[in-house]
């Protein structure tokens, strides 16, 4: 009985322990299963919470819209209930209104706070660094030494201080010549017996003062004491600054005096002297006697800006010495043929583009904010969304809102006003020629030579891509040609101002002729040397 039952046992055993297994194993799997069931629960929850975090920030981000909005609508409807529904001004009327400051930031400021965004500007900043190494190893190679030689940046920035006494004269000129000139004129206006005399001899003398002073002597000081090109360009671009913000001083202050008559026994209210300095100094080009401010100056702002410019300088002087100087400086300067004259303007649109946009962003982001930031300008809208552009129209509008804003309320507005509101072609054909002949005069003095490239790709080129791509064009297809208008524009003038500038160097000009100045020496040089 023993034996028999020994093999009963130890089935029994092996039923028990293979029962305890399956039990086991139905637990595990019970567990995988419950884990499972949680980490579903745990997704569902993870969704409701982002759910309900997504509402809470598009609840709060449409008060904030709702609550700007009726900010803004506010007062249009005080005036709309003042104003009869017939009497509503219509589009022409609005266009008297002049430009409205605001406190807003720079859209490049906003946009560096997206990490996406302010990586793009890290690999600027990596492509500064290989730059920087491909320089030292190179200099390494054919010298045997680490040394940065900055020769062509000491040479472009030479003669400084007489670029600095020059500033200083028409700095002085532009703050005292028109506020006095405005102020003893509106003194005189409303009891001098013909105001119209008075005004054409005030006009007269000080257009023949501002001829003198602004207009031909930073010319003088560029040609007769040989600035290099970033000292020329530093004068002629404070004199068309200083021109610009006097034109607009004069313009938005002189109507209101003529419109207000003093009381018997008051003065004449006049613009005050320090709102004309602050003008000066300040990021726009539009006059107004208040800016909104801000409360205070954000030094470490001013620190990493004034850095930024700096980097951009050494940027850019890096791009001309390792991609345009052993391109364009060649030992032998042959004459131009179509085969080397494409390379050429190939070769050239990397650096050209480069160059275009650290323009950009050295100016109107970097220094234009530099000076905001130092005056509290609260208002630092310098530019758009250029680069989204689908028509070169917008282009024109949002690239450089400075100058736009000067254009449009003084040449194309006030065009029309003298045209009774026809013409408007001819208004935007007026603007587009000055913008160009003002670029290309501030390169002529700047280069030292008449080369007329800016002015035809802006006045010929521009007006016509103005019209072929207008605002109607909305097509992602069209961001894309024009990007390569650009891309293809920027090598164009990067390669014939380079080509142009070693031509006058290694043959110089044997005459002073009209056609010696004006015909481009590339078109026919070959290296005298």
């Amino acid at each position: 009985m023993t034996t028999a039952e020994q093999p009963n046992g130890l089935w029994h055993r092996n039923i028990k322990a293979h029962q305890s297994d399956e039990t086991s194993g139905r637990d595990g799997s019970c567990n995988n299963v419950q884990n499972e069931e949680e980490l579903r629960q745990w997704q569902k929850h993870a969704q409701k919470v982002k759910k309900k975090i997504l509402e809470q920030v598009h609840d709060q981000l449409s008060d904030l819209l709702e609550k700007a909005l009726t900010e803004s609508v506010q007062p249009v409807t005080q005036i709309q209930k003042k104003i009869p529904l017939n009497n509503i001004p219509s589009r022409s009327q609005r266009m008297d209104d002049g430009k409205v400051f605001m406190e807003r930031p720079s859209l490049l400021d906003e946009l560096f706070e997206i990490n996406h965004i302010r990586t793009i500007y890290h690999m600027f900043i990596a492509v500064l660094l290989i730059f920087s190494l491909s320089t030292l190893a190179v200099d390494y190679i054919d010298q045997g030494r680490l040394v940065l030689e900055f020769d062509l940046l000491f040479f472009a920035f030479g003669k400084l201080g007489t670029a600095t006494w020059a500033w200083f004269v028409m700095f002085v000129y532009t703050l005292l010549v028109p506020y006095f000139t405005l102020v003893i004129w509106g003194s005189l206006y409303h009891s001098f017996p013909s105001k119209l005399g008075l005004s054409l001899v005030t006009g007269l003398v000080l257009s023949a003062v501002q001829t003198c002073i602004l207009g031909l002597f930073p010319i003088y000081v560029a040609v007769h004491y040989q600035l290099p090109p970033a000292s020329r360009l530093i004068v002629i671009l404070e004199q068309i600054r200083f021109l610009m913000k006097s034109y607009s001083f004069m313009r938005e202050t002189a109507p209101v005096i003529m419109k207000n008559t003093a009381k018997e026994g008051e003065s004449p209210r006049f613009p005050t002297f320090s709102s004309y300095l602050y003008f000066l100094f300040c990021p726009t080009l539009i006059y107004r006697e208040s800016y909104p401010r801000n409360t205070h100056i954000r030094w470490k702002y001013v620190g990493i800006t004034l850095g930024m410019i700096l980097g951009c300088l050494f940027y850019g002087y890096f791009i001309l010495v390792r991609l345009c100087v052993p391109v364009f400086r060649p030992e032998n300067n042959q004459p131009l043929s179509k085969r080397s004259m494409v390379l050429a303007v190939f070769h050239s649109i990397l650096p050209g583009i480069m160059i275009f946009l650290l323009c950009f962003f050295a100016f109107l982001h970097c220094w234009l904010n530099l000076f905001g930031e130092l005056l509290c300008f609260a208002d630092r809208m310098f530019y758009k969304d250029w680069w989204n552009s689908t028509s070169f129209a917008n282009y024109y509008r949002t690239w450089n809102v400075v100058v736009h804003d000067w254009l449009y309320y003084y040449g194309y507005r006030d065009f029309l006003w003298l045209s009774n509101r026809k013409f408007r072609t001819a208004a935007m054909l007026s603007v587009f020629i000055v913008s160009a002949v003002v670029h290309e005069y501030a390169l002529a003095i700047g280069f030292g030579f008449f080369y007329p490239v800016m002015f035809c790709l802006f006045a010929l080129f521009g007006v016509m891509f103005n019209f072929a791509m207008n605002d109607k064009r909305q097509s992602p297809v069209f961001n894309v040609i024009m990007w390569a208008c650009l891309f293809l524009g920027q090598g164009v003038q990067m390669c014939l101002y380079c080509q142009e500038w070693y031509a006058q160097i290694h043959c110089p000009r044997t005459g002073n002729s009209f056609w010696e100045l004006v015909t481009p020496r590339s078109w026919s040089c070959s290296n005298q040397s």
